[in-house]
């Protein structure tokens, strides 16, 4: 999965480019993965990681026995299926996200550097111009280099290797929402951003896991997992 990660990012963000210019229309029929992965130049694992990441985002669906299909985004969509719920129970996933993110937040925020600062800020900035610009899977790469930046300022390195291991789980968890997620919970999300990087310039350790807390909370509320 890792080997292919960014490929497959980069195969998701042409797919949603040909999506949004109109090439691809709201009803229209993808070609089969045999041939659309050799349109691609791209390998039929890297080919179906990038559905399944368009999938989440509410912008393909894949029926069986008949293909995958254009989602109208302008009209209502059913929650996206968790894709690892043979492993792992989609609440399970957000509370752990609790437990360890909440710790790094709070220990990163101990000593982060001003430079570590400036890069989540630039994160934050990406996410929000990507959502405004519809830019689907650049707002969910913003999304993960932000937490991702957080962990790696993390002085406990177990900690941040757990947070890594589980990485798969976690960019699952920050695409889920994204269907079900309308204008004013999106200001709400930009806004908890904000809270979480002014907790850490300030270099407040309880601050910054309490708002890291509500935030994971919140998204986790919108892909229709409530958490105590």
């Amino acid at each position: 999965m890792w080997d292919k990660g960014p490929v497959a990012q980069g195969v998701a963000s042409r797919l949603q480019g040909m999506i949004r210019s109109g090439e691809l229309k709201a009803g229209d029929k993808l070609p089969s993965q045999r041939v659309l992965s050799e349109q691609l130049r791209v390998s039929r694992p890297t080919l179906r990681e990038a559905l399944l990441t368009l999938e989440t985002l509410g912008l393909i669906q894949t029926l069986p026995a008949r293909g995958t299909f254009v989602l109208d985004r302008d009209r209502p969509q059913a929650r996206p299926t968790w894709r690892y719920d043979d492993a792992h129970d989609l609440a399970d996933v957000f509370h752990t996200r609790m437990l360890i993110e909440g710790e790094i937040c709070a220990l990163a925020a101990r000593g982060i550097s001003d430079e570590t600062l400036n890069a989540l800020n630039a994160a934050a900035e990406t996410f929000e111009r990507a959502w405004h610009d519809g830019d689907l899977v650049g707002h969910v790469a913003a999304d993960l280099a932000l937490h991702q930046g957080i962990a790696d300022a993390c002085p406990n390195r177990m900690l941040a290797g757990i947070y890594a291991g589980m990485q798969h789980l976690l960019s699952e968890t920050q695409r889920q929402p994204i269907p079900n997620t309308d204008p004013d919970r999106m200001r709400q999300s930009i806004a908890e951003h904000q809270g979480i990087l002014k907790a850490l310039e300030t270099r407040n350790p309880i601050a910054a896991r309490a708002a890291m807390l509500s935030h994971i909370q919140n998204t986790a509320r919108c892909a229709g997992v409530l958490l105590d």
